[in-house]
């Protein structure tokens, strides 16, 4: 008790909401005494948190797939941890846990939030903590679900992934070549570009920063594009309209070149090119496929133990840096799935 008693939790809350890209005027940094976790909780002290895209959509007030983050509130972020107390019998301490940590230093979880928010133990012998923040975490299940459920690849099938050397458009790229289909990833610079061809094994990368994309989809998908799973929205997605064949499906994941307008979201104009190919167009929100984590999980650890899957991440140290590294998502700076080390052990 006394140990815990003399710890000091530091915080990232949500002071107000941004207009655009957000500043680090945006959050104010606070502390709070931590003490025993109560009946049936445990106290989690984090090591690594996920930064995702997602998050901006989370800072914004109205209706979506999960209520917004209040202001005053801890900014809403999944993370890894390791339990240094327990009042629960499913839980040691010592234990791996997934699960909504919040950006801060540690959290407790009630015996409500752990049903609620997921917190399972993670297994470091299926990969380290930072793959189960990337391929065996979120961006992993929304990736996996995204292409087999929504999608649904046959071999020899074109498809293309923007945002290919991201978290979720890694692990895309990556299904999509063992299930037998060719892949043409979409990313910003060359050495984007040549890590995902050379290292991931996709066909080719169009760089849209130095090429033209339109240009780029008709060298490297001459005969169209089947599936097409769109992490940018904006004119990259017309440009992918404009090339897909019949009954092509199109994975709604996300819309980073979007999150930090401060105009209306650019929708797609090239939209009825769906109705000329009789193709589909479909959203991917990941907590739909919550209770088949664990098949996912165990098909990718597979393929990460014997190397046919890679799994890169981005790590920045502090949580101090968090205004700054979180906008590294909407500026293309990082390099692989980013994520923010809160501790070592």
């Amino acid at each position: 008790m006394t140990e815990l008693a003399s710890l000091q939790n530091h915080q990232v809350r949500l002071a107000a909401r941004p207009v655009g890209m957000p500043k680090r005027d945006n959050w104010k940094f606070t502390t709070e005494p931590v003490g025993e976790p109560a009946v049936d909780a445990i106290l989690v002290k984090t090591l690594y948190l996920s930064l995702d895209p997602a998050m901006r959509g989370w800072m914004n007030e109205g209706k979506s797939y999960i209520p917004p983050v209040g202001i005053d509130e801890v900014m809403r972020a999944g993370g890894i941890g390791k339990v240094i107390a327990s009042n629960n019998a499913a839980f040691a301490v010592g234990d791996l846990v997934s699960g909504g940590i919040g950006v801060q230093e540690y959290k407790e979880f009630s015996a409500a939030e752990i049903k609620r928010s997921g917190v399972f133990k993670i297994d470091p012998r299926l990969g380290t903590p930072t793959q189960w923040l990337n391929v065996l975490g979120m961006p992993g299940m929304t990736g996996y679900f995204g292409l087999m459920d929504v999608g649904q690849p046959k071999a020899g099938e074109t498809v293309v992934v923007s945002g290919a050397s991201g978290a979720v458009g890694q692990t895309v790229g990556q299904l999509a070549k063992i299930k037998g289909c060719r892949v043409v990833g979409i990313a910003g610079g060359k050495a984007k570009c040549d890590w995902v061809v050379d290292e991931l094994g996709f066909d080719a990368c169009i760089d849209y920063k130095n090429e033209d994309v339109r240009d780029g989809l008709k060298t490297h998908c001459p005969e169209g594009v089947d599936i097409y799973f769109d992490n940018v929205g904006g004119e990259i997605l017309d440009h992918v309209l404009g090339r897909i064949r019949r009954s092509a499906r199109i994975i709604i994941c996300g819309a980073i070149s979007q999150y930090n307008n401060t105009t209306a979201v650019q929708g797609p104009k090239n939209y009825l090119s769906l109705l000329v190919n009789r193709a589909r167009m479909e959203g991917i929100v990941v907590f739909d496929y919550a209770d088949r984590y664990p098949v996912a999980i165990a098909e990718m650890a597979q393929y990460l133990k014997d190397g046919t899957m890679k799994s890169k991440e981005d790590v920045v140290v502090g949580i101090e840096t968090f205004p700054e590294t979180l906008v590294k998502l909407f500026t293309g700076e990082n390099f692989g799935k980013l994520v923010l080390q809160v501790a070592e052990s």
